[in-house]
């Protein structure tokens, strides 16, 4: 398990992560989300002490990671794929790593069948793609099979292959009872991979939930109901607007439908002797809700 208790770093006058308080549980894969410059890589860092909080802890497995005496057999992270010799290859940083750590060198070969580098264990990591790079820090984070794996933008720079790999191994290292912990913008990645969310906010926590509940609690179920006849659809409109819903035109044809379920959306087409093409439930996607619970969060603004 991950612990963050009152975690809070500043850099001058700002403050990039505000009291942050969660538990990142084992068993599950829990997705970190939140804008850019909301606080997840410097709290993702001061996890595994790359960086000091003012205030606050930060705990793996109920300890400091500073304390841990052999911290790649308990923790494994990748927070920047870069961050290796771009001279050495892919085999002798990981048996660097291995020997730091009291790991088997055997392992090493292990974690490159694993992440699909053996035929280039030889080659410099300054010639590898940003995909490959990526592969090799995932190796990295897995080579003291610790419980607690950190993964921080772990799909950058993969092709869709790399992508659905990447969510398989993840969902399987949960299941295995490690904690996960992964930083993602792609959330249509995260809907399909993450159990659990954590979603920040310059630095603030604003929501610790499970995704269907997170989903649920903040976004708009609609009904779509498609009517070829412009009278018809007028009537249907009226009538729907008279049991309660709210309704605006969507596509030719269309009215979308709030505050009323499909049945009864559905009777009332029926009543009317309305002749449709289309009676659909629309649920909100996760972007959908992220973008709802963080639009005053973002570090800019768009304007049109």
């Amino acid at each position: 398990m991950i612990t963050l208790r009152g975690l809070t770093k500043r850099y001058g006058e700002k403050t990039v992560v505000d009291a942050l308080t969660c538990d990142v549980a084992p068993g599950q894969v829990t997705g970190f989300l939140g804008p850019n410059g909301a606080g997840k890589s410097t709290t993702m860092r001061m996890t595994v002490g790359l960086d000091h909080p003012q205030a606050g802890e930060a705990l793996v497995g109920g300890k400091r990671y500073a304390g841990l005496r052999h911290p790649l057999r308990e923790v494994g992270a990748l927070l920047d794929a870069k961050a290796l010799h771009p001279g050495r290859s892919a085999g002798k940083h990981l048996r660097a790593m291995a020997r730091s750590n009291g790991i088997p060198v055997s392992r090493v070969e292990e974690v490159l069948a694993t992440v699909g580098l053996s035929d280039v264990a030889g080659k410099r990591a300054g010639q590898f793609s940003l995909g490959m790079g990526q592969r090799l820090g995932i190796a990295g984070a897995l080579l003291g099979d610790p419980g607690i794996l950190m993964f921080d933008e772990p799909v950058n720079g993969l092709d869709p292959d790399g992508v659905r790999w990447v969510r398989q191994l993840m969902r399987s290292l949960a299941a295995e009872g490690r904690t996960v912990f992964v930083s993602s913008h792609l959330m249509s990645e995260m809907q399909l991979t993450a159990d659990h969310l954590v979603v920040i906010g310059k630095g603030r926590l604003l929501a610790d939930a499970p995704v269907a509940e997170f989903i649920a609690g903040h976004s708009r179920t609609t009904v779509s109901v498609r009517v070829p006849a412009d009278a018809e659809r007028a009537a249907l409109d009226r009538r729907l607007r008279a049991e309660g819903g709210v309704t605006h035109a969507g596509e030719p044809g269309e009215l979308v439908v709030e505050n009323l379920a499909v049945p009864r959306v559905g009777d009332l087409v029926h009543e009317l002797g309305i002749r449709v093409h289309g009676l659909t439930e629309r649920t909100a996607s996760l972007e959908q809700a992220y973008m709802e619970l963080t639009a005053s969060s973002v570090e800019y603004g768009v304007s049109a």
